[in-house]
């Protein structure tokens, strides 16, 4: 029986100390709790708000602590992409899955060429895209050999700043015979409203209620952001889940999973 896959990290590489007290808990968590990791962390966000916010360490520091992290924890590692020739960098080499950033999952130039760095692809569908439309991105994947692909469910533009999941788009994703996966945090984000405004950048209270949702739905893992500390967080401190707000969502939702999944 296939495990609960869990993607879950730091919303942004901060620095080292909180990269490594965060994948040394989701380690541990995940032997005990029985679930597959994957570790996600951006080395850059280049989606803020403003330029004041911010963006990262750098593809060289990064890339450091992402060989660190395989190093001590010999988990797999998830990171996004942006541009062309950040897939000429070192960092490649420590990360298993490439994702598809959502407001970038359009660009065909770009899907190509993380397509044929013979990774898997972790594409975020955007916002603005309806499922069915997002199959024709794994498409162009398909094109350049590679079928080592996930899909991932991120909620779609309400308004002007807030998402809705529709459980249709699961249904839809799963069609298309690749890993559907449903990002819980980013779900419940408030666009437009700074992330560091804990009290109205996300509704986090709904991760659970959603997550549940869509395991019911059959898919095959939950994305979610986790710190040691989310309220003093440098990126999405309003949705990122502390340690015990991680570690309840887990027993919560193993149980319906080993139900849905018929395991014992």
């Amino acid at each position: 029986m296939k495990k609960f896959q869990i993607i879950a990290g730091n919303c942004v590489v901060e620095d080292q100390a909180t990269s490594f007290k965060t994948a040394d808990f989701l380690k541990n968590l995940s032997e005990k709790k029985e679930f597959e990791l994957t570790y996600k962390s951006s080395f850059k966000k280049d989606n803020r708000s403003s330029s004041d916010f911010f963006s990262g360490l750098g593809l060289d520091k990064c890339s450091e602590i992402f060989k660190s992290l395989k190093e001590k924890f010999n988990f797999k590692t998830l990171t996004d992409f942006h541009n062309l020739y950040e897939l000429d960098h070192e960092i490649v080499n420590h990360i298993d899955v490439m994702q598809v950033p959502a407001y970038l999952c359009m660009q065909t130039e770009l899907v190509l060429a993380m397509s044929r760095a013979k990774k898997k692809i972790n594409i975020k569908k955007g916002q603005f895209l309806s499922p069915v439309d997002t199959l024709k991105i794994v498409k162009k994947i398909e094109s350049t050999g590679n079928k080592s692909i996930s899909i991932t469910e991120r909620g779609a533009c309400f308004g002007y700043r807030d998402l809705v999941v529709d459980p249709r788009s699961f249904a839809v994703l799963k069609s298309s015979g690749y890993e559907t996966i449903f990002d819980a945090g980013h779900s419940v984000r408030r666009y437009g409203v700074p992330s560091s405004n804990v009290n109205e950048g996300g509704s986090k209270e709904y991760v659970k209620t959603l997550s549940r949702s869509a395991i019911a739905c059959y898919v095959d893992g939950i994305f979610v952001e986790v710190h040691p500390d989310p309220k003093n967080a440098k990126c999405d401190a309003a949705t990122q889940l502390s340690f015990d707000e991680f570690e309840n969502l887990i027993n919560d939702l193993l149980p319906l999973w080993n139900f849905v999944n018929n395991r014992n």
